[in-house]
């Protein structure tokens, strides 16, 4: 019987850069220390051009909300400042000029909305809610002002009623099967007045809006009214939700990142290696038909998404997704060319991320489109959900960065557990370990997890110590889903601000 090799180590928190070349452990500690890597201290402030969209009580509460991060949040009493870090206020945490309130109001008309909301058939349901606030956004770009995001105030109504999984009980079946959409599409005439582009969509209000907000190029952050409570007070039949200087902080993080600018960056990321993310999405669950997507990330946290083909890509025998050569080879030369008309810097090393395994015909597509004298690794990154677990004696969780390296191309390494810095475990479950193997090319496993870990820190759609998943693979499914369940889109950008 074979043993795993016992080797080892707690790695320190990856830290990340804010201004004047100042790290910290901590977004927010080193925001409130620091500033924003992109902020200097010296010049005038950055100004966010922000618009609302929402019913005017929606529009109301958002006021209130932005009021309150205009000052200092303090952290709830009973609760740790370390998990919980005071807030000192936008202006002061981010280094920009931000108004209360918003320098563009869209008020849409709330029974308008409610009435959208509560449509029988789950396609028209979710595209009619969608439109109501795409109609405000198109008549925000006709003002032709200058709007870095948008913000989308959902009400209750919206988010119990619009995503995928979700039923109104009354009325007549509310959804179509994939093959009756086929046939609505190829024979509409037969069905009477019949508007087959609802089908064109996803059922997921988030993800429909982002994709087809894209025409508009202007990034879209969604927050449903209950999240904007000003109060820490809980009452009876509240939503349960973080202390609001904990909202404060990821909201602020993630409007300064939508308004074109980054909060940080990773100073271990080495100059000239690209990260690229391999994402697949089928079309519905019972075809083998799905498209590929890749998003890729940089030193300096900037990210570029490429969509790829379809093709019958998925195999029910292994349930994973297997692009052919050629395809393969479109996905990466797509993404490597987008890089380059973005940014323009010369790459040395390209590692892909893929939940799935990467077998010999796609790695030799993605070798086909990788440039001369580029060094490429294919690396397989996927939370172990059913397999290894550790323990620790008495109460605590294993920490955060343990690794455990089991062979020089494969390794564990616990991204969720206890954070010393933080002096707890903010999770409710077992924590599981990431599995990451080298499958395609060398490199050295050590530099390999030290760098997924540090790429668990570049969300800036939170304000966290790290994620348990790297930025590569975390929003796969996000992005996957606004990209293929969303055919009926005008247009895709390749800034990762507009996905997330």
């Amino acid at each position: 019987m074979s043993t795993l090799p016992i080797e080892v180590l707690i790695l320190p928190e990856p830290e990340i850069e804010f201004a004047s070349g100042q790290c910290f452990e901590h977004p927010a500690t080193g925001l409130e220390l620091f500033g924003p890597f992109e902020s200097k201290g010296l010049e005038r402030p950055k100004r966010i051009d922000y618009a609302v969209i929402g019913s005017a009580h929606g529009i109301s509460t958002f006021r209130e909300f932005a009021t309150s991060i205009k000052t200092f949040i303090n952290t709830p009493e009973g609760k740790s400042p370390q998990l919980w870090p005071a807030f000192p206020g936008i202006e002061e945490a981010l280094h920009v000029s931000f108004s209360a309130a918003a320098p563009h109001e869209e008020v849409l008309n709330l029974l308008a909305i409610e009435r959208a909301a509560q449509l029988t058939n789950d396609h028209e349901r979710v595209y009619q809610v969608t439109s109501l606030y795409l109609e405000a956004i198109a008549a925000l770009n006709k003002k032709d002002a200058r709007i870095d995001a948008a913000v989308c105030v959902v009400p209750e109504i919206v988010y119990k009623n619009c995503r995928p999984l979700s039923r109104i009980s009354t009325g007549p079946k509310s959804r179509l099967r994939s093959g009756e959409v086929a046939m609505r599409k190829s024979y509409g005439d037969l069905f009477g007045e019949y508007d087959s582009s609802h089908y064109d969509f996803s059922l997921d209000f988030r993800r429909q809006i982002k994709a087809r907000a894209m025409e508009f190029r202007i990034p879209i952050q969604i927050v449903r009214e209950s999240t904007l409570r000003t109060s820490d007070d809980f009452q009876l039949g509240q939503r349960v939700l973080t202390p609001l200087a904990d909202r404060a902080w990821n909201l602020s993080a993630a409007l300064y990142y939508k308004s074109g600018s980054k909060p940080w960056k990773l100073p271990s990321a080495r100059e000239g290696v690209c990260y690229v993310g391999i994402a697949f999405k089928r079309t519905d669950d019972k075809s083998r038909t799905a498209c590929s997507a890749a998003q890729m990330f940089i030193d300096d946290g900037d990210g570029v998404v490429f969509l790829g083909e379809y093709g019958p890509w998925y195999s029910p025998s292994s349930k994973q997704c297997h692009l052919s050569r050629e395809a393969a080879s479109k996905l990466l030369s797509g993404v490597l060319s987008t890089y380059e008309e973005q940014h323009g810097k010369k790459l040395c090393e390209v590692f892909l991320h893929s939940r799935s395994e990467i077998d010999s015909e796609e790695w030799a597509g993605y070798k086909d489109a990788c440039p001369e004298g580029v060094k490429l690794v294919g690396i397989r990154v996927a939370p172990d959900r059913r397999g290894l677990r550790a323990f620790r004696t008495e109460t605590r969780p294993i920490l955060r960065g343990t690794y455990w390296k089991i062979s020089d191309r494969a390794a564990y390494l616990w991204t969720s557990g206890f954070k010393p810095s933080l002096g707890t475990y903010d999770g409710s479950d077992v924590p599981e370990p990431l599995r990451i193997q080298i499958q395609h090319g060398d490199a050295d496993i050590a530099q390999v997890v030290k760098d997924i870990f540090g790429l668990t820190k570049l969300n800036y759609n939170a304000c966290k110590l790290g994620e348990s998943q790297p930025v590569t693979v975390h929003f796969s499914d996000a992005v996957g889903e606004i990209l293929v369940a969303n055919q009926g889109a005008k247009v895709f950008l390749p800034n990762f601000k507009y996905y997330v």
